[in-house]
């Protein structure tokens, strides 16, 4: 109850969320297991329920459909999500002092976590993947949940939120770029599929 309950309060009343949130103690491991592991796991399951046992057809193509390919997606899709929650955590907080903002890992995996709500919740759309594309867009909104956070939890001026977000947004499409690349290599063979059908290839 308590996880639905924050699921809705960040997305519908950030502002007020964000303030119940700075006044409790949380490190990046129990954020870790109460609240993205659990969402995380829910969409690997809709990964692999949607990729394993549904699979899409793209310009005639069909794609997934496989136990295996369902299995190689969920277990990338969970595992990025985990290393991603960490990576983005210790990006985001060494940045901070270039933005005039508080250096402080557990306030930060606060931010990180609860600001990446839409796009866990989007990942739940994977299950029907035809639709899986909006669930993406789902994670847009994160961005805004970060710009209300960023003043709360770290502290940032005004005028350095902006730049703040789009400094960490750019470093963090390259850590996930080479993760999800080094993932792919490392999982498609071992559950025998081409490395490039991770990406509908």
């Amino acid at each position: 109850m308590e996880l639905i309950e924050r699921i809705k309060n960040i997305i519908l009343t950030p502002n007020t969320e964000w303030a119940v949130i700075e006044q409790e103690s949380a490190t990046p491991v129990s954020l870790l297991k109460k609240y993205v592991l659990p969402l995380g796991l829910a969409g690997a399951i809709a990964t692999l329920i949607g990729s394993g046992f549904i699979g899409n057809t793209v310009l005639g193509v069909k794609i997934g459909g496989t136990l295996s390919y369902g299995l190689n997606l969920a277990v990338i899709s969970l595992l990025g999500m985990v290393l991603g929650f960490f990576i983005s955590t210790y990006v985001v907080d060494f940045l901070a002092p270039n933005f005039k903002s508080e250096k402080d890992l557990n306030k930060t995996a606060q931010l990180v976590a609860y600001s990446n709500t839409p796009a866990l919740i989007g990942a739940l759309l994977a299950i029907i993947p035809s639709i899986a594309w909006i669930g993406s867009l789902f994670g847009l909104y994160g961005f805004y949940l970060i710009f209300v956070g960023l003043p709360v939890l770290k502290k940032t001026p005004e005028q350095q939120r902006i730049p703040y977000i789009i400094v960490s947004i750019l470093v963090l499409l390259v850590v996930y770029f080479v993760l999800g690349a080094i993932l792919a290599a490392i999982f498609a063979p071992i559950f025998g599929i081409s490395s490039m059908s991770n990406y509908g290839l």
